[in-house]
């Protein structure tokens, strides 16, 4: 089992990640929390954490582990220090410790910020940290959903390099994105954007 440190395991679509991860035969998830508390509400589920702030320093975090998924956000409150310069640290934290892919989560409009009208701090510190992300020369996936909903998955999307369009996509599906993206051989040093479609994740992942 290839062990995977979640980044924002305790957030709404990081304990979707975990939950997929948990059922799958190929991967043992382990939650990255800043609080106690929180680490508590994993291990009661049988999930190992490991407690780091990505406002601190996160350096050691990456030890042991196989791949990481980045899902971690700020909600808009301190978007460079979590966002852009937390992702980066968590980055060059995964180089350092020989990780094998690094999936990103991040935003369409991500590679464009300057076009926003609306949270273009956000997606600057995105974009900041995306590009930080391909100079390392690790190997990463970069999925761009559009924006997150809570309605159920339905396991089908849109995926392209770009879309060239707005929507919505469940957060369940976004999950398993992330997850299905983990594969080395899969959206290997690929950056893509995704919504609610019609084509199965894993046949959309395949042909990217």
């Amino acid at each position: 089992m290839e062990k995977v440190l979640v980044a924002g395991a305790h957030g709404t679509t990081g304990k979707k990640i975990i939950s997929i991860l948990k059922e799958s035969n190929k991967y043992e998830p382990f939650a990255m929390v800043r609080k106690k508390e929180q680490a508590e509400g994993f291990e009661k589920e049988s999930v190992k954490t490991i407690l780091a702030d990505l406002e601190q320093d996160v350096s050691g975090t990456t030890k042991g582990m196989d791949r990481v998924i980045f899902a971690a956000g700020s909600g808009g409150k301190n978007v460079m220090g979590v966002d852009q310069e937390g992702a980066k640290k968590l980055m060059d934290a995964s180089k350092k410790d020989g990780i094998k892919k690094f999936v990103m989560l991040s935003s369409m409009g991500a590679d464009n910020p300057e076009e926003a009208t609306e949270l273009k701090d956000y997606l600057k510190a995105k974009h900041n940290a995306d590009e930080h992300l391909k100079s390392l020369g690790m190997e990463y996936s970069i999925v761009r959903p559009g924006t997150l909903n809570n309605e159920t998955g339905n396991g089908k999307i849109q995926l392209e390099n770009k879309l060239h369009k707005r929507g919505e996509i469940s957060r369940q599906d976004v999950a398993e994105t992330l997850v299905g993206s983990l594969e080395g051989s899969v959206a290997r040093n690929k950056t893509f954007e995704i919504l609610q479609g019609e084509t199965q994740i894993k046949s959309a992942l395949e042909k990217i």
